[in-house]
C-alpha cells in the first residue's frame, strides 16, 4: 500500500521546489481554533481557508484546508477542518466535476492524528492511516474528480460517535461544495467512500443524510470493512493480537459516555490509562495493548458484558435508519478484526423495500486484503453514479 501511494504520486508528477517544514500539530495551530461567531453561521458554512502542499510535497494537486462550521452530537456548533484535493487539471466533463467525501479511517483519540494533519505534512505514526488510504484518495484525483477528507472526528477526537462523525462529513461536503477555486458547483455530483473506521463515519453520513442534510444531491456511497457491532468486535479483539482495539474502543466510549458509570468500573491501571492514551492514535496503542485484556484494567470481571459497556457500545450500532442513498457494501468473509456477522446483520436491516444496495462477500485474506482488493468495484460504482447510469431498486447480494 505504501509503495503504491509512492507510485501514484509520482504519477501525478512533481512541480519545482523543495518540500515544506514539517507542520503545527492542530492542538498548537490558530487555524484550528474556533472563531468566537462561531454559533452565527450555519451547518456546512466555510469559516477559514487556506491553501497548503498535499503531504508538504511539491505535487501538482491543489489543496486547500477548509474550517467549517458543524454540529456535535449534543447539537451544540463545532468549527472543524476538512482537507479538500483536486488535479491540477481541468474537469474533461461531461458536466460538472464530481466531488467524492473520502473518511480515512482516524481511529483516534487525538487530533495530531487527524487527516488533516498528515496531509499537511506531518512526519510521525499519528499519519500512517492517512498514507494508507492515498491510493484511494489519488485514484479519484487521477479521474478528474475533488476529494474533500474531513477531519470528521472534530475537535475532540470523538472516535465512534457516529451522530457527531456523520454531521461532521455532511457539513463538510456543505463547505466543499461551495469551495469553487475546487472547480466545484451546486451541479457537481456527490459521492462518499469509507473503509473499515472511515467506513462508520460515512454509513453514519448515510442514516442522517435524509434528517440533517436533505438538499445534497449525493449520488451513491461506496463503504467497506464497516464496523457494525463495537461490543462483538472488541470481544473478538480482546486478549490477541488486535487487543489495542479493544482498549482503543474502551476509552472512545468513555469520551463519548461522560454521563455513564462506566469510567467507575476501571480499577487503577485503567484510570491510568484513560489519561495516559487520551490523545492517542489507534496505531500507537495496536503495539501497547497486544495480548492484554480488558478485565486487567477492570474492578468488575467480563467488563465486556458488562450492562454499561453494552449500552454504550449499541447507542453506535449502525442499522436503525435505512439510508435514502444507493449502496455499494463489502466485507471480507475472512475478517480477522470485524466479524462478518456483523455485516450480514446490518445488510438484513437495510434490504427493505425502497432500498437500493449492491452487497459484495469478498474472499480476499483479511481486513486489509479486502480494502485493497475491493477498492476496484467500489471506485467503479461512484463513478457510475457520477455518469448517471441507471440502477436497479432493490437489493443485490454476492
Amino acid at each position: 500500500m505504501l509503495l503504491g501511494s509512492v507510485v501514484l504520486l509520482a504519477a501525478l508528477g512533481t512541480g519545482v521546489g523543495p518540500a515544506r517544514p514539517e507542520p503545527v500539530q492542530p492542538a498548537d495551530d490558530p487555524f484550528y481554533a474556533a472563531p468566537a461567531d462561531l454559533a452565527a453561521h450555519a451547518p456546512g458554512s466555510i469559516l477559514n481557508r487556506r491553501e497548503i502542499s498535499m503531504f508538504g510535497l511539491p505535487l501538482r494537486v491543489s489543496t486547500w484546508q477548509l474550517q467549517y462550521r458543524t454540529t456535535g452530537p449534543d447539537n451544540r456548533p463545532v468549527a472543524a477542518v476538512a482537507t479538500v484535493l483536486a488535479a491540477a487539471s481541468p474537469w474533461p466533463g461531461p458536466g460538472a466535476r464530481p466531488l467524492l467525501s473520502y473518511q480515512v479511517a482516524e481511529d483516534s483519540l487525538g487530533t495530531r492524528c487527524a487527516p488533516s494533519f498528515a496531509l499537511h505534512g506531518g512526519r510521525d505514526s499519528s499519519i500512517s492511516s492517512t498514507v494508507i488510504d492515498t491510493p484511494f484518495v489519488i485514484d479519484a484525483l487521477r479521474r478528474g474528480w475533488a476529494v474533500v477528507v474531513p477531519d470528521y472526528e472534530g475537535p475532540e477526537s470523538r472516535f465512534l460517535d457516529g451522530v457527531n462523525s456523520g454531521r461532521a462529513v455532511l457539513d463538510g461536503l456543505r463547505a466543499a461544495r461551495a469551495f469553487s477555486p475546487a472547480g466545484l458547483s451546486t451541479a457537481s455530483p456527490i459521492g462518499a467512500w469509507g473503509y473499515s473506521g472511515g467506513a462508520f463515519a460515512t454509513m453514519w453520513a448515510a442514516q442522517l443524510h435524509r434528517t440533517y442534510a436533505p438538499e445534497l444531491p449525493i449520488a451513491g456511497i461506496t463503504a467497506g470493512g464497516i464496523p457494525t457491532d463495537l461490543a462483538t468486535i472488541a470481544r473478538n479483539a480482546d486478549g490477541g493480537p488486535q487487543a489495542g482495539l479493544s482498549m482503543l474502543i474502551l476509552l472512545a466510549l468513555l469520551r463519548t459516555n461522560p454521563a455513564s458509570d462506566l469510567t467507575a468500573l476501571l480499577n487503577e491501571r485503567g484510570r491510568a490509562a484513560m489519561i495516559s492514551e487520551a490523545a492517542s492514535c489507534g496505531i500507537d496503542m495496536m503495539s501497547r495493548y497486544s495480548a492484554t485484556h480488558l478485565d486487567d484494567f477492570s474492578q468488575t470481571p467480563d467488563l465486556l458484558s458488562h450492562p454499561s459497556f453494552l449500552a454504550a457500545a449499541h447507542r453506535q450500532d449502525l442499522g436503525n435508519t435505512i439510508p435514502d442513498i444507493p449502496l455499494y457494501l463489502y466485507h471480507g468473509t475472512n475478517d480477522e478484526v470485524v466479524p462478518v456477522e456483523g455485516f450480514d446483520t446490518l445488510l438484513h436491516r437495510y434490504c427493505t423495500p425502497g432500498s437500493t444496495v449492491v452487497a459484495h462477500h469478498s474472499g480476499a485474506v483479511g481486513h486489509n486484503g479486502t480494502a485493497i482488493a475491493e477498492a476496484p468495484g467500489g471506485m467503479t460504482y461512484l463513478a457510475n453514479r457520477f455518469a448517471g447510469e441507471p440502477l436497479t431498486p432493490g437489493c443485490a447480494l454476492s
